[in-house]
């Protein structure tokens, strides 16, 4: 849907624009292309932007090419042109890491916002790593992206220098959820399904974890299987356990169906689910009325943010035809983040965007420190956001209500 110390980054950027030559062509020693006496500068978007998901994925394109309009209608960096590249990786590892590949394979990009899903980050990493590409993720939450395999340990170890993310992680999403389920909607029975990807599965565990701890009992746990829409074993399997709420790990698609199919066995009781629920298909997958069903999402309503107001209006402005829906501020915000790092790094090379612009962004991104649409956004030294907010919603009829918010502090 996040605080420590924030190191902040004071610039002081040149009014200058960058010196070209009279036809056009840039300096030998600066990175990028010359376009209309500017440089081109260009920020990749990698997200779904076709098949089930692509309603979130399009969210995100479109709040980064917001961002890069601001940015160039503000002259954010003078003698810069900024401009994304969006590739579509329809929720599929191997698409996402291909997109890297080719990301990686044009000298304009200075960074990538992106991708949804944390199974798909898995395999870009490395490829962005290799090649000094900062990688910005608004959405990925499993903790192992920035703090290793070995995390859950205690064994924090930051594998990848080129990864951020503004989205909060699963280590508090999930302990949120089961706080909330057990504390305040007083649930003590639950039947735990994931749908066996990184995100879900991992998610899933930290949940059940966490509501164990607090003295609740998991009564049984199931998994289904992605683009599948038969879940009626599933259901039966809750109906006959005696579960008083279900939770799952996964995306909207299949978690729509899910809570449908509970419902229909005779289960009437709520389905719990982290921000890959968070969105109103959920609601319309279901064919039953299901109020009272629970979602948790990063950070606060971008809707009631005072700083989220002309992130709002604009973005309304520019027409686009899909919403910014639940990660939309915080793809903004990423790619705000890549943008202020551009301006660091070419304040200091004298108004020029230097040779090894990509490695210079990575360090600059360490630094980086801003009132975003979300709130403060800043990164501590995995590269996790230092804003860690978070808030629980409830079906209302056919729209999402949120009922409780928190900031959580390490």
């Amino acid at each position: 849907m996040r605080h420590r110390s924030l190191l902040i980054l004071t610039t002081m950027v040149t009014t200058g624009a960058l010196t070209l030559s009279a036809c056009g062509s840039r300096d030998d020693n600066q990175s990028g292309s010359a376009s209309g006496g500017k440089t081109t500068v260009v920020i990749g978007v990698d997200a779904p932007l076709t098949g089930s998901l692509s309603a979130l994925g399009q969210g995100i394109k479109n709040s980064v090419d917001l961002a890069v309009k601001t940015a160039n209608k503000n002259n954010e960096v003078p003698g810069v042109e900024f401009k994304i590249e969006a590739l579509d990786d329809q929720a599929v590892p191997a698409s996402g890491q291909a997109n890297a590949t080719k990301l990686v394979g044009n000298k304009d990009v200075l960074g990538v916002v992106g991708p949804l899903n944390s199974g798909v980050a898995q395999s870009m990493q490395g490829v962005f790593n290799t090649a000094n590409l900062t990688q910005v993720s608004p959405a990925n939450t499993n903790p192992a992206l920035t703090q290793g395999d070995n995390w859950g340990k205690g064994d924090k170890k930051r594998t990848f220098a080129t990864y951020f993310r503004t989205a909060t992680t699963d280590v508090i999403q999930g302990k949120f959820a089961a706080q909330y389920l057990y504390n305040d909607a007083k649930k003590r029975k639950v039947f735990v399904v994931d749908d066996k990807q990184t995100y879900g599965a991992g998610l899933a565990a930290i949940f059940s974890d966490e509501f164990k701890r607090l003295g609740g009992k998991i009564v049984g746990t199931d998994h289904v299987t992605v683009k599948e829409t038969d879940f009626s074993s599933t259901a039966d399997k809750v109906k006959a356990s005696g579960a008083d709420s279900v939770y799952f790990g996964g995306q909207y698609p299949e978690g729509g169906l899910l809570s449908d199919q509970v419902k229909k066995a005779g289960a009437k009781i709520p389905t719990m689910g982290g921000d890959g629920i968070y969105d109103p298909a959920f609601i319309k997958a279901s064919g039953v009325a299901n109020d009272g069903d629970l979602a948790t999402s990063v950070g606060y309503p971008v809707e009631k943010l005072p700083t989220a107001k002309k992130f709002i209006d604009d973005y309304k402005a520019g027409g686009y035809k899909d919403a910014y829906a639940a990660y939309g501020g915080y793809s903004y915000d990423a790619a705000w983040s890549i943008i202020q790092a551009v301006k660091a790094v070419v304040a200091a090379n004298d108004g020029k965007v230097p040779a090894d612009a990509r490695k210079k962004v990575v360090d600059a991104m360490s630094k980086v420190s801003f009132d975003g649409v979300t709130g403060k956004v800043s990164f501590d030294e995995f590269g996790d956001t230092t804003n860690k907010q978070l808030t629980v919603y409830a079906v209302k009829g056919a729209d999402w209500k949120d009922v409780k918010s928190a900031t959580f502090e390490d």
